[in-house]
């Protein structure tokens, strides 16, 4: 299925979201405001190009879609091929997730006294229109799958800072951290490719 680009959906998010941090919400507003605007944009399926919505059969992929100029958020497409999966990680900023298609299935995670790291309830599944939230405040480390082995699935996510270049973490099961840079995917329509580390 083709899905044509309609960027008029995108621009206005982004504006829309500039304009709300030019305020300088506290992060409740942020997030609650922020996912309003998130969820219309993944309302609806008509505006991402085909290049940025690519998947790759060795691992997940994220598009860099929109840098604000002053570095206050990035907006990302993640591309998940048939069953593909994150390795357990962190944001270090606040986070806005939408699903745009397919689904994905969230698993949080929690810290123990041991400093380990432990599953925190059920993986929340995210459908099409819907929009979750992560940060350092409410919750930052998590494990994101494709919900589906026989299927792409494409979610947009919107994070505090130019995720690309921002120093995080993926963790082993005992808790401790190996740091990261995720960088971004380059479109297959490019020459080179650079594929992405370990990200959502």
């Amino acid at each position: 299925m083709s899905h044509s680009a309609s960027p008029d959906r995108l621009n206005v998010f982004v504006r829309g979201l500039a304009d709300l941090l030019t305020r300088e919400p506290d992060e409740a507003t942020l997030i609650e405001q922020g996912g309003e605007l998130l969820q219309r944009l993944v309302s609806h399926d008509d505006w991402l190009p085909d290049e940025l919505s690519q998947p790759d059969p060795q691992r997940y992929q994220q598009y860099l879609l929109h840098l604000d100029p002053q570095q206050r958020f990035s907006v990302v497409s993640f591309v998940w091929g048939p069953g593909q999966r994150t390795p357990v990680h962190d944001h270090r900023v606040w986070g806005l997730i939408g699903m745009l298609r397919g689904a994905e299935d969230s698993q949080a995670f929690s810290r123990q006294a041991d400093g380990s790291l432990r599953a925190e309830g059920n993986a929340v599944r995210l459908n099409p229109g819907q929009v979750e939230a992560v940060s350092p405040r409410i919750g930052d480390i998590h494990q994101v799958s494709n919900a589906f082995d026989d299927r792409v699935s494409v979610s947009i996510h919107v994070y505090g800072a130019d995720i690309g270049a921002v120093h995080r973490a993926v963790y082993r099961e005992d808790g401790s951290e190996k740091l990261f840079i995720s960088g971004y995917s380059t479109p297959p329509s490019t020459a080179q490719r650079q594929p992405a580390q370990h990200e959502s």
